[in-house]
Formats: C-alpha cells, sequence, structure tokens
C-alpha cells in the first residue's frame, strides 16, 4: 500500500487494535518471529513445525522431526536455523537452507524451554523437568552438555564468622529443591538469566557456568522471561499472577566498570488485574520495549499495557476462545496469538483506510452512486493489431514467483540482510486440525484411529439393515395385494 494514502495519525499508532487475520495449519501451540519479522514459526501438537510466509500468509516450510507436542522455538541470527524442543525429551536444530536437521539432541528429561545463543547457532541452553538446566555445545557430533546451577547464590560470611551447622544443612536442604523452570541468554550471550520454581533469578556466566548474582523476586514459579530489544529491560511472568518488568545493568562491563557485587535488579512495574485477580498464560514485549502485552487464564482477552505510566492502554478482542502464546512483530504494530481449543493462529493488526485525497486534492467521496457522464472518446476500441501484440508481448515476461525482498528490521539493523527461506512451490495444502480432539480448557487428545471409520461402518450397517427390512416389509404387501 502507498503510504501516502494512509493517514498520518494511524502510521504513529505503536499498538494493534483489530484482529484482521486467522492462519490455520493443524493446531498450534507456540509461536515465533524471526529476527527480521518476515517469517513466524508455528509449532503444533503432533510436532510438526510450520514455517508461515507474514507478507503472503502461505506456508514457506514444514519441519517433521518431533513425535509429540512441541514446546518452544528459538532462531538464529540470521535467520537461518531454527531450535525447537519438544515434549518427546529432544532438540532439533534445523538447517532452513533445505529443511535438514543439523543435530539432535536427546536429555533425560522433558523441556520446558531452550534457546539459542544470540551469536552462535551451534549453542543453547536448555531447561529441564525436575532437573538441572543444561548449556549444549552442538558444534561436534557429539554434544558437550554442560550442567548449570539451580541453587541461588547465598552471601559468604565475613570477618571469620561461624556458620551454625544446623542453619546451613537446613538452607542446603532448602536450595535442593530449587528447579530452573526458564532460562534465556543476555543481548550478548556472556550470561545466562535463569528463573526457579522458588521465584529467584539467578545470573550465570556462560563461560564457567557459575552463578554469579541472585535475587529473591517473587513466591511463585518463574514461568517465562523475555529480554527486550535493547537487552537492558527483563519481562517476567509468575505464577503469583504479577507481571514484572525489571531493569536490568549492562552485565557487558562486569570486570570493567562494574563488579558482580554490586549488581542490582530493579523492579520497575508490576502489571496485574486487582479486580479479577486473573493469571497470564504468556507475555512478551513490543517492538521497541515501550508496551507489554499479555493473555490470560480462562479468558479470550489480549492485555496491553504502556511502560512509561504502568497504565492499561488496549484490551484486544478477538476469538470466543482462551489465548496461549502471544507474540509481538519485531518491526510492525502487529500481535499473534494462538487459540488453544481450535490451535487457529490469529493476528491482531492496524486497519487503515486509504485517503485517496493525498494523490489527488480534487478527489470527494461521494455516499450513494451518482449519474456519470463519459467523454466521447472515453471508451474507444483500440485496434486489434496493437491488443494482440500487448498480449504477445506479456506472454514473453517470465513473471519471478521465487525471489522475494526480506524485511528490514527497525530494532535490529544487522539482520537486514539475513537469510531468506527457499521458497518451495510443491508444498502441501495447510492440513486442518480434525484428528484433534478438545478434552477440556486448553487439554487435547488425539482421535482415536478407526473411530470414524466405525462411526461410518456402523451407519452403513445400519443403513443396511433398515433397507433390507423395507424390502421386505414391501414384499409383504406386494404379496397381501
Amino acid at each position: 500500500m502507498n503510504l501516502s494514502l494512509v493517514d498520518p495519525f494511524i502510521l504513529a499508532q505503536e499498538y494493534p487494535d483489530t484482529l484482521t487475520e486467522k492462519l490455520s495449519s493443524g493446531h498450534a501451540t507456540c509461536l515465533r518471529f524471526n529476527h527480521s519479522g518476515d517469517y513466524l514459526a508455528s509449532g503444533r501438537v503432533d510436532g510438526t513445525v510450520v514455517i508461515f510466509d507474514i507478507e503472503t500468509n502461505g506456508v514457506a516450510r514444514k519441519l517433521q522431526g518431533h513425535t509429540r507436542q512441541i514446546q518452544s522455538l528459538s532462531w538464529s541470527r540470521d535467520g537461518r536455523y531454527l531450535l525447537t524442543s519438544s515434549q518427546d525429551w529432544k532438540c532439533i536444530l534445523w538447517d532452513l537452507e533445505d529443511g535438514s536437521r543439523v543435530r539432535t539432541v536427546r536429555f533425560e528429561a522433558p523441556i520446558y524451554i531452550a534457546e539459542l545463543h544470540p551469536f552462535n547457532h551451534l549453542l543453547f541452553v536448555a531447561s529441564l523437568f525436575e532437573d538441572q538446566p543444561v548449556l549444549v555445545d552442538v558444534s561436534s557430533p557429539k554434544p558437550i552438555k554442560r550442567i548449570l546451577p539451580s541453587a541461588p547464590l547465598r552471601p559468604q560470611p565475613t570477618n571469620g564468622e561461624e556458620v551454625d551447622p544446623a542453619v546451613a544443612a537446613k538452607q542446603a536442604a532448602q536450595d535442593a529443591k530449587h528447579s530452573t523452570c526458564v532460562t534465556i541468554f543476555t543481548a550478548f550471550g556472556n550470561h545466562i538469566i535463569a528463573g526457579s520454581s522458588k521465584g529467584w533469578i539467578n545470573i550465570i556466566e556462560t563461560e564457567t557456568c557459575t552463578t554469579i548474582h541472585s535475587m529473591r523476586l517473587c513466591n511463585g514459579v518463574v514461568i517465562l522471561m523475555r529480554l527486550a530489544s535493547n537487552g537492558r529491560d527483563l519481562l517476567v511472568n509468575s505464577s503469583d499472577r504479577v507481571i514484572r518488568t525489571v531493569l536490568m545493568p549492562d552485565l557487558s562491563q562486569l570486570g570493567i566498570d562494574l563488579e558482580p557485587s554490586n549488581i542490582k535488579l530493579q523492579v520497575e512495574h508490576k502489571f496485574q488485574d486487582v479486580v479479577n485477580r486473573l493469571s497470564w498464560n504468556h507475555v512478551t514485549f513490543s517492538s521497541t520495549g515501550e508496551f507489554v502485552t499479555a493473555t490470560t487464564f480462562m479468558n479470550p482477552d489480549i492485555y496491553v499495557w504502556e511502560r512509561s505510566h504502568g497504565s492499561l492502554v488496549k484490551i484486544l478482542e478477538g476469538p470466543r476462545e482462551e489465548l496461549g502464546v502471544v507474540e509481538w512483530h519485531p518491526s510492525r504494530p502487529m500481535v499473534v496469538a494462538c487459540g488453544l481449543e481450535s490451535g487457529c493462529v490469529y493476528t491482531w493488526s492496524i486497519v487503515s483506510p486509504q485517503k485517496w485525497s493525498a494523490l489527488a486534492p480534487d478527489f470527494g467521496e461521494v455516499e450513494e452512486n451518482v449519474e456519470y457522464m463519459e467523454r466521447e472518446d472515453e471508451f474507444d476500441v483500440h485496434p486489434a493489431e496493437q491488443v494482440h501484440q500487448r498480449r504477445l508481448d506479456q506472454e514473453d515476461e517470465e513473471p519471478d514467483a521465487v525471489t522475494h525482498d526480506t524485511l528490514k528490521s527497525a530494532t535490529d539493523p544487522d539482520v537486514a540482510d539475513g537469510f531468506g527461506v527457499p521458497v518451495l512451490l510443491d508444498i502441501s495444502d495447510s492440513e486442518s486440525g480434525e484428528d484433534i480432539v478438545t478434552v477440556g480448557p486448553g487439554t487435547m487428545r488425539r482421535r482415536t484411529p478407526g473411530g470414524g471409520r466405525d462411526a461410518v461402518n456402523g451407519d452403513t450397517e445400519k443403513d443396511t439393515r433398515s433397507a433390507a427390512n423395507g424390502v421386505s416389509r414391501g414384499s409383504g404387501r406386494t404379496r397381501r395385494r
């Protein structure tokens, strides 16, 4: 669309307001944009990963390697590699150039979430269910796993103070109960931020795998953490129904102008529904980090807060179903979320009415049709030879259906000339989610194999018996006559 046709006040709006699109390719459970924002990865219940092209809303590629529900998705910086984790206890690193598997790593426990290093696609961190988090190096065919600590860093006694053995034993027993639920890398990848089941935030050094700072943030479980595009703002969702934004120091200055003992994590805002006490399913930052958005438990609405004042600015109304994962486009005022019951991907954006008077000052809009008097030569027929030659010239032109332009990210200019997924012209159409049966809110299971066939066979047999009975009764009536 030509930008001159759009109202400039609409261009200045930084958050979406209207449900505009609905994408469907199986039952989606998690979503993630690449860094440039031209592709959207969708993980499904059956373990398939679908890559959507944002410009066309079509399926660009499908990746099949998992056997159970996809838990998390993580893109490399250039957009060529994609890390997927699943409930089948495996992580797969995909090369989107040809859809091949670079590495497959199996763990000894189910995976909460896995994230790639921001600059090294062969290094990722994974949080495991009731187990220690793991830093995995897949640069060699045999993955190298390094265990990360979950227990918080306790202050060491000073000036020769003696520690009571009973207190130390009690504290060690409490620390043993900590488990890490989510781990993410910092902006430069030198440190790992881990959230525990006891509400602690641990900062771990990537090179040494040691904890350098710990902070008690809340009383509940840390469910999800996200970093803003500037790398200094941390978004935390916890089970105490409060969303927190945390201001972080510049960890790249450690050892230069900052000491580990001087690290301070400052809570900026707390977002919550004090009236209904809603729980939050998923949270994320906007492209610029100025807004925070979240989906709600047992509620179809999406809440959008403004960070400058900490106030609620918009409630996005959408389908009449609970929404799960929500993601904000890296450079546009566009939000996507997946429905828990239907598995469809919904898109909210800005509907901009066209203002044609920007190009034609004398253009006037009319509310109803008016009679139009055409000019004498307005609809003259062109010579047949000219029309035929024009058609021949158009047949010689070869349309380019493969090459496409990548979007330039406003938040990360370094990925403007990133990798583009090759277009596959023989990809199959989007499947429906008819093989997934909804058991309850957010709970799905597969349809029993052969269940549909049994029903069809049962109906066929019943119809056959009815038809047979009808013929016999008809024959009897004929004989009585």
